[in-house]
């Protein structure tokens, strides 16, 4: 007669088993938290970490028409600025103008004749303005320096995580003056013609100023 054994596998102990369950449930337990805990973010949600760059042109375009108000509002004629800037430059700007390391960023307002551009930089002849004194308006393609950020005082390096921010602010205030003011206007044929500008400049030179318009007006 053969006689067949027959084995089977040991059971695992009891502790052991409650073990096993007690891990898999942990585990369970935490991939729920983690789910829970998790936030999904859609491409151009307000969420995407994308939307919370730094955006100079969004910044140039929120920042631009209080800057302008401003400028407008503290603009003085060219025609009185001039002899107290030619006078006293510090007195001038203590009065008038927003301190700046750079040079205080004065505002003014006036009427005149545009004569021959220069890489969109047209002279102005101002009635009542000294001769000795250059009066320039840039019109781009290009509008170049930070006046108008600097215009305010409340645009402070502290604002932006580094100076590549900061200075794209500038440029970013600078584009959106462009598309408010200028793209309306053929600033490619102004010679010869009478033009109104409120604008600022930054006082370095009594005699030599560079304005950049907030507001612009062929006759």
């Amino acid at each position: 007669m053969t006689q067949t054994i027959t084995s089977s596998a040991p059971k695992a102990p009891a502790s052991s088993r409650r073990g096993l369950l007690i891990g898999i449930a942990a585990a369970v337990l935490l991939a729920g938290g983690i789910a829970l805990d998790t936030t999904v973010v859609h491409i151009g949600s307000e969420s995407d970490v994308r939307a919370q760059s730094f955006s100079a042109d969004t910044y140039g375009q929120t920042e631009f028409p209080r800057i302008q108000a401003f400028v407008t509002e503290k603009a003085v004629d060219a025609a009185t600025l001039a002899p107290e800037v030619l006078a006293d430059k510090d007195a001038a700007a203590a009065k008038y103008g927003t301190a700046s390391s750079t040079g205080a960023i004065l505002f003014v307002t006036l009427t005149g004749v545009a004569g021959e551009p220069r890489s969109g930089v047209y002279p102005v002849a101002v009635e009542g303005v000294p001769q000795d004194i250059t009066v320039r308006v840039q019109t781009g393609p290009a509008i170049n320096g930070t006046d108008l950020r600097d215009a305010p005082g409340d645009i402070a390096f502290g604002n932006f995580k580094n100076q590549i921010e900061y200075q794209d602010a500038g440029s970013g205030i600078n584009r959106a003056m462009k598309a408010a003011v200028l793209d309306g206007i053929d600033t490619a044929n102004l010679t010869g013609k009478t033009v109104t500008v409120t604008g600022a400049f930054r006082l370095i030179n009594p005699k030599n100023w560079m304005i950049t318009p907030v507001e612009l007006s062929v006759q």
